[in-house]
């Protein structure tokens, strides 16, 4: 199956990551200036070039907010679980993974590959049911970072979350209210963060297969954040936690 990529950011991702290969990169007639990088970036792949009308490219992508440039690719592959977990030791680190449980908003998957790229995730995994896949309005709002980390679909979130307890790896799952404070958490070492839906957040079952649950303290009025924000503060303090200094337990008080 085909899709489209289309942004100067995300076609350029597309070009220096090599994951999917490009079937061909449509540009503005004409335009230079930063559309000469991704011209130069698919040639050097050996990816057909074309040259078309702002109207064509709007055609194409289904928006005017192309920014000149559009890539036909294949679908975003899916990666095998095994694989994920093999990730963190090829790369000498303890495991950092995100499994999200029937999040459905396809901005809130691509926010969440963005987060997950910044801060060093090495797979994401998702259900197979009632979630939203690696579509392109995913990849669109993923600015690239759909071709930089890694995507596991599983039949079965349950089982999937009791292997990667298996490997090692301590799984948190996050709720509204009653879990851990997160940075009274030690989540230095090997974690799998689990995230709900944006509506019902974790259901029964798999928040049962944590090994903890967690908790952001908000003062707001709203009372809690969509699983994007929730993923960021997360993903920022594991990633905070592993470069400061962690006291015994994990107990430090965050900054």
């Amino acid at each position: 199956m085909e899709e489209v990529v289309y942004g100067r950011n995300p076609v350029i991702a597309l070009l220096r990551h090599g994951a999917r290969r490009a079937q061909e990169v449509a540009v503005l007639a004409g335009a230079g200036g930063p559309l000469g990088e991704v011209v130069a970036l698919a040639r050097q792949a050996g990816v057909k070039v074309s040259y078309r009308t702002r109207e064509q490219l709007t055609a194409i992508a289904g928006t005017s907010r192309h920014q000149g440039v559009v890539a036909r690719v294949a679908a975003a592959p899916y990666a095998d679980l095994e694989r994920l977990l093999a990730v963190p030791g090829e790369r000498g680190q303890p495991a950092f993974l995100l499994a999200l449980d029937q999040v459905q908003d396809p901005q809130n998957l691509g926010a969440l590959l963005r987060v997950a790229d910044a801060f060093g995730v090495h797979g994401v995994i998702v259900p197979r049911h009632r979630q939203v896949g690696l579509t392109g309005a995913v990849a669109r709002t993923a600015m690239g970072a759909l071709e930089a980390v890694p995507v596991a679909r599983v039949a079965n979130l349950v089982a999937a979350l009791e292997r990667v307890k298996q490997a090692g790896v301590w799984v948190y799952g996050t709720v509204v209210r009653g879990g851990l404070v997160p940075w009274n958490a030690d989540l230095a070492g090997p974690v799998c963060l689990v995230l709900g839906s944006e509506g019902a957040g974790l259901r029964p079952l798999v928040a049962r297969t944590c090994d903890a649950l967690v908790t952001i303290p908000t003062g707001g009025l709203v009372g809690s954040l969509n699983v994007a924000a929730a993923g960021a503060a997360l993903c920022y303090e594991v990633a905070r936690q592993r470069v400061g200094r962690r006291g015994p337990g994990g107990d430090e008080k965050a900054p």
